[in-house]
């Protein structure tokens, strides 16, 4: 099991579902009044973003590098592979990467990741990311949280420093013999300054946008076309 899958099998015990709401809503709503026939969703997780935009008559592609995640968004009927975004064929009118995806690259990572999703844009092409702030990872995300439910334990250890954020996940889940399976893994995120994004090559930086999804201006929202 990867990092990704378990944080896929422990997602639900996270409390994040209204959060998520919030930020899909905030993604609907830019991409409203944009001229957007398709869509890609890197990072789709188990689609619900897709949903909502095919309701809105636009052809989504999902990509996500959990398999537990894409398999959900294959049962439920969606277009999802489990593949690295760069291996992505085609040219879309919006891509989006939801809920700190761009958090998840180290620099070069980023960079890269950025320039080759500018080559898969349609000409005016939108790209919509949010990341975490300073303030969201020193003062929201580190800490340590747990949450049983049923037949599950879940603890949470982050930890931020040097600019990154170290996080331990540590899942119990009971077995019918009533004996426990012990899954563990850390998922580090990279906090990225702003002035960072406005130096990608293919990408121009439009519009970034502060707000507060947990706590005061946690969050940034940005809004690339394609240069």
């Amino acid at each position: 099991m990867t990092n990704l899958d378990l944080y896929a099998k422990a997602e639900h015990l996270l409390g994040i579902e209204e959060a998520t709401e919030a930020l899909y809503d905030l993604y609907r709503s830019e991409l409203a009044d944009k001229e957007v026939k398709t869509l890609l969703d890197v990072g789709c997780g188990r689609g619900g973003f897709m949903v909502r935009m095919i309701s809105d008559g636009v052809k989504c592609k999902g990509v996500d590098l959990s398999s537990i995640m894409v398999d959900e968004c294959l049962e439920a009927g969606l277009d999802a592979e489990c593949i690295n975004a760069n291996d992505v064929e085609g040219k879309y009118d919006a891509i989006v990467s939801i809920f700190d995806v761009l958090n998840f690259m180290d620099n070069e990572t980023l960079v890269n990741f950025l320039n080759a999703m500018a080559d898969k844009l349609n000409d005016d092409g939108v790209l919509i990311a949010d990341i975490n702030t300073l303030y969201g990872f020193k003062d929201v995300a580190e800490g340590t949280m747990s949450k049983d439910r049923d037949d599950e334990f879940l603890c949470v250890d982050a930890i931020f420093q040097n600019d990154k954020l170290d996080t331990q996940f540590t899942l119990f889940e009971k077995q019918e013999n009533g004996s426990y399976i012990k899954h563990q893994d850390s998922i580090i995120q990279h906090f990225h300054k702003i002035k960072t994004f406005q130096k990608i090559e293919k990408l121009k930086l439009v519009e970034k946008q502060t707000f507060s999804l947990y706590d005061t201006e946690d969050k940034t929202l940005l809004i690339f076309k394609k240069k």
